[in-house]
């Protein structure tokens, strides 16, 4: 799998938009040093900070993956179809795997509706200070077990049970768990 640069796409935007680094930094409230360090790729971002940074410009991290909209009128998916979203993101295991993989159908933003296969593999954790964003998600664990924060509430929940919740509250995942865990999620509208 060829590796996506986030760095340059983050520096490639910002000019495009002729926002400094300072000006980026003061609208999406992430240290300006910290923007400088993912540029120069010194640094791989959190789900949580990338999606702060881009909530500055403001963009969906949908738009930051997929530049140019793709399978707008496509009906079925190939499982090798599947957009790679948060594996170029997510930081590495020791031995250089992704700990999360999220895997869209489709194009999000032309249906107004974000379908994702997940896999946490065991230590994985979308970041401590939460995710935030307008919309609404759920999900099914199809495999393993993942904790869910939402807000003031978590829970562990294991094969078969599910979530649902407004996005605009605080929430995380993480694999406490010695196996990887799998769910099949929606969210609506996009915000990866």
């Amino acid at each position: 799998m060829e590796q996506f640069d986030v760095g340059y796409r983050l520096l490639e935007i910002r000019t495009r938009l002729g926002l400094s680094q300072r000006r980026l930094a003061a609208l999406s409230g992430v240290p300006h040093a910290q923007i400088s360090q993912i540029e120069q790729n010194r640094i791989s971002p959190s789900v949580a900070t990338l999606r702060k940074v881009l909530a500055g410009i403001p963009m969906t991290m949908a738009e930051f993956f997929e530049p140019e909209p793709a399978f707008a009128d496509q009906i079925f998916f190939a499982a090798d179809e599947l957009v790679d979203l948060t594996s170029k993101l997510a930081g590495t295991m020791n031995d250089g795997a992704p700990q999360i993989v999220m895997r869209q159908v489709g194009n999000a933003l032309a249906h107004g509706l974000q379908i994702l296969h997940e896999h946490y593999l065991p230590g994985a954790d979308t970041g401590s200070s939460g995710l935030e964003h307008r919309a609404h998600e759920g999900g099914i664990v199809i495999a393993g077990e993942i904790e869910v924060t939402v807000g003031a509430n978590r829970r562990v929940l294991r094969k078969g049970e599910a979530y649902l919740f407004d996005s605009s509250l605080p929430h995380r995942f993480r694999n406490l768990g010695a196996e990887p865990a799998e769910i099949i999620s929606a969210c609506t509208p996009p915000y990866l």
